[in-house]
């Protein structure tokens, strides 16, 4: 009788670790344009699913709307606990409604659309967003160049595009609110082989911070120019001057905000394992490892307090391999990832504020 006892108790101990084991469903584009982007969440998942003891269940969504409705009903049918990855709006959007009927929250890794939580009232769409909002890149723009300039004489400029024009305006109306008014605002023509009639212009204005809202050829082009015409202007732009320029290189302490590179603050011991096994801890690795590290910790979460999943997801802060994590009401990261870099010559490297 002991025996049996001993064997039930077992068999239900075994029963309950495997119903309690976490099955994280990954949506990726594996196939066509952006397979090479899918093939890194792919990679980063199955390390993080062999380090957090956990189960995966990837399916290619294609980057469309047909893929990410067929992802989401296997997910349903494999009974998934929550879903990471996607990169496309198009793939998410159609995935979400289907992923909501059945209680399953998402984490997207890459998924910049503002709408996607912005419509959360209305939607109820159970995602989380582990990386920037549309708007993260120019609303730090704003505030961080706001704050560094506030005693100093900058203009800002743009190339005309939709990029430069809203992120240019967003730091010009900041810093308006801000009681500050740039000595030279302007759109310059990009893809020039100069821009020595620029670099004098803002030099007549006295400007020696500017703000260029365009891409980094142009940018690089602005440093040369300003310091062969010793103009004493330090120029700063947005995520567009992580592309290395062309034959003209970045001026020695021209100002980029953008995202970090995740394999430079990541725990190391996380990038030793991406090593070992020869993986490169490029784009979305290291945020899709730290997605499922996130899904984990809800899982257990929600496991031990009762709470629904998608609850726990926006009531925690959660240790990750990029950094703690923590999501507002909306689902957004609940601090702008964005931050301030300086080139020191050879590399950005993040800005040391006084």
């Amino acid at each position: 009788m002991r025996l049996l006892t001993t064997t039930l108790a077992a068999l239900l101990w075994l029963g309950a670790s495997v119903h309690a084991e976490t099955l994280v469903g990954v949506a990726a584009p594996l196939s066509g344009p952006s397979a090479i982007l899918g093939k890194q969440i792919e990679a980063g998942t199955a390390l993080a699913a062999d380090a957090e003891g956990v189960a995966v269940r990837t399916v290619d969504d294609a980057c469309t709307a047909d893929g990410g409705a067929a992802a989401a009903r296997q997910f349903v049918d494999a009974k998934v606990n929550i879903v990471v990855g996607f990169l496309c709006t198009e793939a998410i959007e159609a995935a979400l409604p289907i992923l909501k009927d059945a209680n399953i929250p998402v984490i997207a890794v890459g998924v910049r659309t503002e709408s996607l939580t912005d419509r959360r009232a209305k939607t109820g769409w159970p995602v989380y967003r582990l990386g920037p909002r549309g708007d993260d890149e120019r609303n730090a723009v704003a505030t961080i160049l706001t704050r560094l300039w506030q005693n100093e004489l900058f203009a800002v400029i743009d190339d005309g595009t939709i990029y430069g024009r809203e992120i240019a305006e967003t730091f010009r109306a900041a810093a308006e609110q801000a009681a500050l008014k740039p000595v030279f605002v302007d759109t310059f023509r990009p893809q020039l082989d100069n821009q020595i009639g620029l670099i004098g212009r803002l030099k007549k204005a006295g400007a020696t911070k500017v703000f260029a809202g365009g891409d980094g050829d142009d940018i690089a082009i602005m440093g040369r120019d300003a310091a062969s015409l010793n103009a004493g202007i330090t120029f700063a732009g947005g995520e567009t001057l992580r592309t290395p320029p062309g034959d003209v290189p970045y001026a020695a302490g021209t100002l980029m905000i953008a995202l970090p590179e995740w394999s430079e603050v990541a725990d190391p011991k996380v990038v030793q394992a991406f090593g070992e096994r020869k993986i490169v801890t490029d784009g979305y690795t290291l945020p899709a490892y730290a997605a499922v590290e996130v899904a984990k910790a809800a899982a257990v979460n929600a496991e031990s307090s009762g709470k629904p999943l998608a609850k726990t997801l926006t009531e925690h802060d959660f240790a990750t391999a990029i950094g703690t994590v923590r999501f507002d009401e909306k689902g957004d990261l609940s601090q702008n990832p964005f931050r301030a870099f300086r080139f020191d010559g050879s590399h950005f490297v993040p800005l040391e504020e006084n």
